[in-house]
């Protein structure tokens, strides 16, 4: 049986490095969320790549600061 909004691992880290790109549609953000009830990895890697993306940031902040 195929469940709409089941998802792997793969696919949902897949989906939320797709969402640095663009935004996800909502049955895409609902399988996240479902899947995030039963998984504790993925919670993590959504969590590191938050991480990495404010480090990110910071550095552009700080390269364009010291250009000025």
């Amino acid at each position: 049986m195929n469940y709409p909004f089941r998802r792997t691992c793969r696919e949902v880290a897949a989906l939320i490095l797709a969402r640095e790109d663009r935004a996800l549609e909502f049955p895409e953000r609902l399988a996240v969320r479902i899947h995030f009830l039963v998984c504790k990895a993925c919670p993590r890697f959504e969590q590191e790549v938050q991480t990495m993306r404010a480090a990110l940031n910071g550095w552009k902040n700080y390269r364009n600061n010291g250009d000025e």
